[in-house]
Order: C-alpha cells, then sequence, then structure tokens
C-alpha cells in the first residue's frame, strides 16, 4: 500500500515524543502496525521493549493478531489495555495474581447487601447499584477528599459509610478493583522509584491508541514510564473525544504539546472510509468547537451522494420511513449487517423496535436496549391496571398501594388474596383511612372502563401517580423529567389498542419476539441498533441517525459549552461511521410533546 504524506511521517518517526492526530478513517490501526514493524525492522529495536496500549481487550488483540498476520510470525511485542498493564506492574510489586482482582458477582452481592444495611430506597435494583458503583469509581479515580464529595444517589452520610465498608472489604481480602489498579501503579512509581526504574528499563517504546479517551492519572503514570527517553509515540482524535463522563478530555491531547514542547505532530488528514459528501459535512460540524485542533481532512472517495436529512409530522413516520429504506436496500442487494440506525441513549425506542419487527427486519442490538414493558414504572401501572381487571393478588397491592402515598401499611396485607373490605376493617376506627380506601376503590372501577391509554392517563393523573414520581425523583436526586418520559413511552404504545387485554396481549407478544429475535440473529444477516457511544470505531454502508432533535442531540443534560462541544462529538462520530449513505432524521414532536430538529443539523447544511 502506498503511503500518505501522514502516514510515512507517523510510520517512520523514530525517536521522541510525536502526537498523530487521526482523524475517522484515517488508517490509525495500519499505522501503528507498520510503525512496529519500522521500529523492529528498520531502527533494530528489540520486540519485547515496544509496548502498545490501547482502551478495550478486543482491540488489543486485534492490534496484535493484524501485526502477526503481516510478518508471518509469533512476536514479543507487548500489547496490552491500560489495566492489562497496570495489573501486571502490581503482580511484581505484591505479588498479585487474577484472583486479586475483585470479581464482579461478589461485587454485585456486596452492594446488594450494603442497600439492604443502609435501607436505601429504590424502585430498579440494578439500576441503584450501578450508581453508586460508578460514583465510588468517580471518587476513587479523581482521588477527590471524601469530605468535599456531595452524593448524588444517596445521603452523603450513607455514601461516605458505604464507599468505607467497599474500602474495607477490599483491603481485608486482598482485593483490588480496576480503579485501584490505576491508583497503585501512580502511587507506586511516585513513591518507589527502583519499580519506576525497573520498568523503564523494560519499555523503551511506548504507543498508545485511541489517546483521545485517556485520563489525567493514566497521562500521568505513562509520562512517567516514558522517561527519560520521551519515546511516546500517541495517536489519537480529540474531535473524537467522547467520554468526558469517564474523566477522558480532549485538552489532554493539547497538554501533550506542551509538556512535551520538542515533540513532532503530523496529521493523518486522508479519510479512506467516507465519502466527499460525508466528509465535509462532518468538518462543517466539527469545526464550531472551539476546543479542539484546527485540520482538514481530505476524501479519497471522490463520489457524492446527497445526506438525507428529513423531519417528520411524527415519530411513527420518522419509524415507517427508516424502516421502508432499509428494505429498499435490502431489495437492491445490501446485506442488513451494512446498515446501522444510530441512537443517542439506550432508552426510548420502543416504537422503532416494534416496526422493525412488524416488518420481520432482524436487529442486532448492540448496547443492552430495556424492554420498556419491564421498567418498574411500567410495572406500576400493570399492576394497578391488573387490581381494576379483578386481579387482587398481594404483590400487586404491595407494588402500588403507596404509590402515591396513602400511609396504608403494609402489615395489613397478610393473606395471598386481598380483599378492601378486610383492609378497610383493619382501619374500621380511622375514618380518613377509610376514606382513602374508597377512593382508591373509586379509581380502580373508573379504570376498569377505560382503554390503556384512558387509564394510563387517570392513572398518572387522576391518581396523582406523578406526585409519587416527583417525589421519587428528588430522594433519588434523579431528573424527574426521565421518569416521565418512561411513562409517556409507556402511554404511547397503548394509543392504538382498544382494550386492556389487546395491549397485554401486545405486551406479552412484543416481550416473546425480542427474545426470538435475540436467539435467531446470531444466524441472521442483521440491521445493527448502537448507541452513539458504542458505534465508535464501527463503520457501515448506511446509517440512519434517529431522533436528531433538540434535547435528544444534544442530550438536555448538556447545559455548559463544554457539554454541547462533547455532544457536537458525538455526532461527529455518528455522522462519519457512515461509508457511502447518510440519513439523519427528527420528527415534529414525540409523545405529543413539539420538539425541534437538532441545531447540528444546521450545523452541517
Amino acid at each position: 500500500m502506498e503511503l500518505n504524506k501522514g502516514q510515512e511521517e507517523a510510520i517512520k518517526h523514530e525517536e521522541g515524543p510525536m502526537l498523530v492526530l487521526a482523524g475517522p478513517g484515517s488508517g490509525k490501526t495500519f499505522v501503528i502496525t507498520e510503525r512496529t514493524r519500522f521500529l523492529i525492522d528498520k531502527c533494530k529495536i528489540p520486540e519485547d521493549e515496544i509496548l502498545v496500549i490501547t482502551f478495550t481487550k478486543a482491540a488489543a488483540n486485534e492490534m496484535k493478531e493484524r501485526f502477526v498476520e503481516i510478518t508471518k510470525e509469533r512476536t514479543k511485542v507487548n500489547y496490552g489495555t491500560f489495566h492489562g498493564v497496570f495489573f501486571s506492574i502490581l503482580k511484581h510489586a505484591f505479588n498479585y495474581n487474577a484472583s486479586n482482582i475483585i470479581r464482579e458477582d461478589v461485587k454485585k452481592q456486596f452492594f446488594k447487601e450494603v442497600i439492604n444495611k443502609y435501607k436505601l430506597e429504590y424502585e430498579d435494583e440494578k439500576e441503584i447499584m450501578t450508581s453508586i458503583q460508578s460514583e465510588i469509581s468517580l471518587v476513587k479515580s479523581h482521588k477527590i477528599d471524601l469530605d468535599n464529595y456531595y452524593s448524588i444517589n444517596c445521603a452523603n452520610e450513607v455514601f461516605r459509610a458505604i464507599y468505607d465498608d467497599y474500602e474495607n472489604k477490599l483491603r481485608s481480602n486482598r482485593l483490588i478493583d480496576f480503579d485501584d489498579m490505576m491508583i497503585m501503579t501512580y502511587d507506586l512509581f511516585v513513591k518507589k522509584e527502583k519499580y519506576l526504574s525497573l520498568w523503564q528499563d523494560k519499555f523503551k517504546y511506548i504507543l498508545i491508541d485511541e489517546f483521545q479517551d485517556i485520563n489525567l492519572i493514566q497521562y500521568e503514570i505513562i509520562k512517567m514510564l516514558a522517561k527519560p527517553e520521551n519515546n511516546i509515540f500517541i495517536v489519537g482524535d480529540d474531535d473524537q473525544s467522547i467520554y468526558r463522563f469517564r474523566g477522558a478530555k480532549p485538552e489532554i491531547m493539547k497538554q501533550f504539546v506542551k509538556d512535551y514542547p520538542e515533540s513532532k505532530t503530523t496529521l493523518l488528514d486522508m479519510n479512506y472510509r467516507s465519502n466527499a459528501s460525508i466528509v465535509e459535512a462532518s468538518l462543517k460540524l466539527v469545526k464550531n468547537n472551539n476546543e479542539r485542533f484546527s485540520k482538514k481532512i481530505y476524501p479519497i472517495k471522490n463520489n457524492r451522494n446527497n445526506i438525507d436529512i428529513q423531519t417528520f409530522d411524527s415519530l411513527a413516520l420518522q419509524n415507517k420511513s427508516i424502516v421502508e429504506k432499509i428494505r429498499r436496500y435490502s431489495g437492491q442487494g445490501l446485506m442488513m449487517s451494512n446498515i446501522a440506525i444510530l441512537v443517542r441513549t439506550n432508552t426510548g425506542h420502543h416504537n422503532l423496535l416494534y416496526a422493525l419487527l412488524e416488518y420481520n427486519i432482524p436487529f442486532i442490538m448492540k448496547d443492552a436496549m430495556p424492554n420498556i414493558y419491564e421498567h418498574w414504572i411500567a410495572l406500576d401501572i400493570r399492576a394497578y391496571i391488573n387490581i381494576a381487571m379483578g386481579d387482587h393478588s398481594r404483590s400487586n397491592y404491595l407494588r402500588v398501594i403507596n404509590k402515591p402515598k396513602r400511609y396504608i401499611s403494609r402489615d395489613c396485607f397478610d393473606s395471598v388474596s386481598v380483599d378492601l373490605e378486610e383492609i378497610k376493617k383493619y382501619y374500621e376506627e380511622k375514618n380518613w383511612m377509610i376514606e382513602r380506601l374508597d377512593t382508591l376503590e373509586y379509581d380502580l372501577k373508573q379504570i376498569k372502563k377505560m382503554s390503556p391509554f384512558a387509564a394510563i392517563t387517570y392513572i398518572r393523573r387522576g391518581i396523582d401517580y406523578e406526585s409519587y414520581l416527583q417525589e421519587y425523583a428528588s430522594m433519588r436526586k434523579i431528573k424527574y423529567d426521565e421518569l416521565i418520559e418512561v411513562l409517556d413511552e409507556l402511554q404511547e404504545s397503548s394509543k392504538s389498542f382498544a382494550t386492556i387485554m389487546e395491549w397485554f396481549e401486545h405486551i406479552e407478544n412484543y416481550k416473546k419476539e425480542l427474545a426470538d429475535q435475540k436467539k435467531k440473529v446470531k444466524d441472521l444477516d442483521a440491521v445493527s441498533i448502537i448507541t452513539m457511544h458504542g458505534s465508535k470505531g464501527l463503520e457501515f454502508e448506511v446509517v440512519f441517525i434517529a431522533d436528531a432533535n433538540e434535547d435528544i442531540i444534544p442530550h438536555k443534560k448538556a447545559m455548559l459549552d463544554a457539554d454541547i462541544e462533547e455532544e457536537r462529538r458525538l455526532f461527529y462520530v455518528a455522522i462519519t461511521r457512515a461509508k457511502e449513505y447518510l440519513h439523519i432524521y427528527n420528527s415534529k414532536e414525540r409523545y405529543n410533546k413539539e420538539l425541534k430538529p437538532s441545531r447540528f443539523i444546521k450545523e452541517i447544511l
């Protein structure tokens, strides 16, 4: 393969620090592989003195396989992830082995016990456990003083107690987690010069892929490791830095140039992936960011296909158009696996998935996209409707009896089947409680007569379930709007069903079809449905960007300039996944709420 100027400069760089700015589809894996070969063949560097780091085990294995494929022989080059490298260092320093890394099932069990110990209130156990673990990871990896940290998931004193319990469990069992690997390596190098010197002698040349995803502690460790020769070769694209929530910052790439004023910089400016229309649109978009290296990217493909940007009157019409276009591409002979639908988050896509199922379009969900009907809010709504329809099981009542608060004790539900008259006897000396039970009884009779859409409206506003959600959001320090969106999506799904039984039948069929779909796709040619974050590093002939609306992309949580720049980078990543055909769709309304097209659409026109 003939090298372009940027590739040649990068591959044939010999000593000292170098920054390689690698735009989308610019052949960065090829550059890292060829540079490794150049160091070995031309510079006569021993293979085991070369360290190649990337962020996932799959990427590290792929790079190693590609190198072996080219050289046709086994290699002693060190390929690994940051965590893999750090653990190797800790193994030698502290005699650790794999049994010292806390297993996920052990961690899960510990957090289950913690939730019960501190009597945390929650509706979704998985969500509360994941949230608290993420908070602990944030505090540890950023070395935040606990006294200056304010939890977003529970009371501060409770969070500090949970944090201490977790740390004590790790230390008492001689266990470490992934954050510890990073922090302990950093502390080891700072405090024990002999260990640092040992690893500096081992790794004389360091190559890092996806450098834009690095966090500050990882960067500090690499800087120490690369001394004194500073043979540090970093490859990345600040425009594709989309993991700020994990501590990655695009400004670290700019800091690299300041920390190494003698460093050389080259740009891989040829895009081998996308046609000219897509490359030009992506550059128009991303140049609106201030915190970036200015760069010009040239498409190798000079052909043009107009980018299909459309606004639909409704979400249903948007999804219908996606389905019709996919069927058309398939009819023209394009494999389904060459098509992707990219979404901003992994929630809110019931209608899209149902449209695909309805037209028998096979799909793979690369990220876990939950079934809306299995969300705890959906289970609450269904419990109310179940009771109204005559299912008086204890579990239904326990689920919703105090949503909103009626101050009815769980102790009075002591039988498998509930009789409200018996509950009234329990409270016979408290007239106000009898009144509440009478109101509930009246509400349930009303729901029984209604269509599912009307029933959900009644539960939301007549019974005032929304006030419960508001209280829950406040207690859990989460966005009330996000809970309302779940309700909105659930209600929208019920709109086309005349009776409760029809809707319930749809729910069961949808669950079964989703399960069947997951089994089938292993052997099928299927469309990929992926979040924008999950799409990084992938490419497809055809890309649909769904729901390109304000408050979705950029997300409504993006308030600061830095947040908007991150969202723009995310949209840039989404656009640049497309090789030939790009469709960007939005709708005028969603769940009876008016929407505007994403501001990013104007920026690419």
